[in-house]
Order: C-alpha cells, then sequence, then structure tokens
C-alpha cells in the first residue's frame, strides 16, 4: 500500500512523496529512503523500486527534492547538492519518527545525482545502516570535462559568473535547458538524456520541466561524493554502474569503488546511464538491490 506523505525540513521546506508499507510485515519495519538524480522527479520508475523492496518486506519512503516534482522550495529548478544531501538527513529523521518504521534499520537508495549524495550521507550519518548508489555521479569536475566540450569552458565560467553577479543584484538565476537535440547548449549533453527525458509518457513525465539553473551546473562541476566513499564503511555499499554509461562513466564509478572499504558490492550492468531503470537492466537490478537491503537489514 502506497500513502501520500509530506513533511517539513530543519529549514523549514515542505518536501512531498509516497511511504510504502512493508509487506508481510507486523510492527515497526526497516525502511528504505529514495530520491532522483538531476531534475528527476518520483514519478521516473522510483515506484518500480519502491514496489520491488516493499514485496520484500520492506518499508520505503520516497520523495522529490526541493524545488522539483511536488515538493516546494524556490528558486524553482535549482539544484544544490549540499541541500539536497541535507534532505535526505531529514527525511531519515522523519521516517524514523513514523510507527511503521524501525528506526535503527535504515537504508538509503540514490541514482545518478543522487547516487552521489548517498555516497556522503552514508559516510556522515551513522543512522543509515545499508547504502545502494546506483549509476552515481562520483567527479564532479571529471564528469563535466567528458560531457562540456574544452573550446566552451571558458565562455561557461564567464556565464557562471555573470549570473552570480546578477543575482546578487536581486535578478532571477539564470536557467537553460536539461537536455536539448545534439548540438545545442543543455546542462547534460548526451542523446540518450534527451531520449529518456522527451521520451517519457505522461504519467512519468509528470511535473518534469525542461530547465534547470545555470547554478546548478557550476554546483555540479564542484561536486566530489568520491571523495567520502572510503568514509562508508562499516556500513554495507552497493554500488551499481553500466557499462555503456556516458553521464556517469562507468570507469569514474569503478574507481570510486575502488576507494570504498569492506563490505561493499559492484554491480556491472549492460546498457547506459537510463537502462538501469527499465526492461533488462532493471530485471537484473531491482532484485540485486532488494537483496542487498535485505541481507544488511533484516
Amino acid at each position: 500500500m502506497r500513502h501520500d506523505i509530506e513533511f517539513t525540513t530543519t529549514d523549514r521546506v515542505t518536501l512531498r512523496g509516497w511511504r510504502y508499507d512493508a509487506e508481510g510485515v507486523e510492527g515497526p519495519a526497516p525502511t528504505v529512503v529514495m530520491a532522483h538524480g538531476f531534475s528527476a522527479t518520483k514519478e521516473m520508475y522510483l515506484d518500480d523500486f519502491a514496489e520491488t523492496f516493499a514485496a520484500a518486506g520492506l518499508g520505503v519512503v520516497v520523495f522529490d527534492h526541493r524545488g522539483f516534482g511536488d515538493s516546494e522550495g524556490e528558486p524553482r529548478q535549482h539544484i544544490d547538492p549540499r541541500l539536497q544531501i541535507n534532505d535526505y538527513r531529514d527525511a531519515i529523521t522523519w521516517a524514523q519518527q513514523q510507527d511503521a518504521v524501525d528506526a535503527d534499520r535504515i537504508g538509503i537508495w540514490g541514482s545518478s545525482y543522487a547516487g552521489g549524495h548517498v555516497l556522503v550521507v552514508g559516510a556522515i550519518d551513522r543512522r543509515v545502516k545499508c547504502v545502494v548508489s546506483q549509476v552515481p555521479l562520483t567527479y564532479g569536475l571529471e564528469s563535466a570535462r567528458r560531457l562540456i566540450r574544452g573550446d566552451m569552458w571558458a565562455g561557461l565560467r564567464e556565464g557562471f559568473d555573470a549570473d552570480r553577479a546578477a543575482r546578487m543584484a536581486g535578478q532571477p538565476p539564470a536557467v537553460m535547458p536539461v537536455t536539448a537535440p545534439e548540438g545545442e547548449p543543455c546542462a547534460l549533453p548526451t542523446a540518450d538524456t534527451y531520449g529518456f527525458f522527451t521520451g517519457l509518457s505522461p504519467d512519468r513525465g509528470k511535473g518534469w520541466r525542461n530547465e534547470v539553473t545555470l547554478h546548478s551546473v557550476e554546483l555540479f562541476t564542484e561536486y566530489e561524493p568520491a571523495e567520502y566513499i572510503a568514509r562508508i564503511s562499516p556500513t554495507p555499499l552497493l554500488l551499481v554502474a553500466a557499462r555503456g554509461d556516458h553521464l556517469t562513466p562507468f570507469d569514474l564509478a569503478a574507481r570510486a569503488y575502488e576507494e570504498a572499504l569492506e563490505p561493499k558490492r559492484f554491480l556491472a550492468l549492460d546498457g547506459g546511464h537510463f537502462d538501469a531503470y527499465v526492461d533488462e537492466a532493471f530485471a537484473v537490478n531491482a532484485p540485486a538491490q532488494r537483496d542487498w537491503f535485505v541481507q544488511h537489514l533484516t
């Protein structure tokens, strides 16, 4: 059974999402806290993962990041990784206060940009007893250098500086598309990103806007979640990477994994970044994640 939820963060922003009951469990259940990646919303296949976990006796809390989907937060379409990390921690606190949740058995799940967030949260928040990081951003600057042509960097940095000056003068933040046809400026310039977001059905794309602040892109280039990965231990970590990933490259995820300490597991999927959510890759991926949570939370 799925319930609509909302909770207020420590800085007074209302976040909204879903809570899934753990099937076949009487009393407080181990619970997984989940959120999506860069600009994405919970409707983009997170329900499929949550249902898989709930069927195995795990409660699940899914939420939209501030400024996106059903959650509140201003400015809209702005992605600050530090604030999103804090929201994960507030979501854990909220979950622990629910009668249906075993406060001592909390897992966290994140994908893509939020796959980086859970590496940080797992390292700094000892309430977390299990981590699953799916196709994560690990090294922000190096990932950005692979996505953005070298001759574009000077102009991009000038844009960052101009946007900061404008915001200091009281103007609204500059924005750009999340994705666009090949050759057009956007935050995530890969063909599969464009195909994924523009190919979503109306129910999967509910509430999504093809827009993000330019400041979000600047913060992306400064974000280095892999620096935290060695500190996750002794919390168990499952890191999932896709061999054909052009957005959060496989070799960077594998490099970060080598820095992690035991207990840990690496799962390599066929396909690209967005294949992890659907079809054959999902059929391998979701059960492996489920089993990891069941092993370490129950």
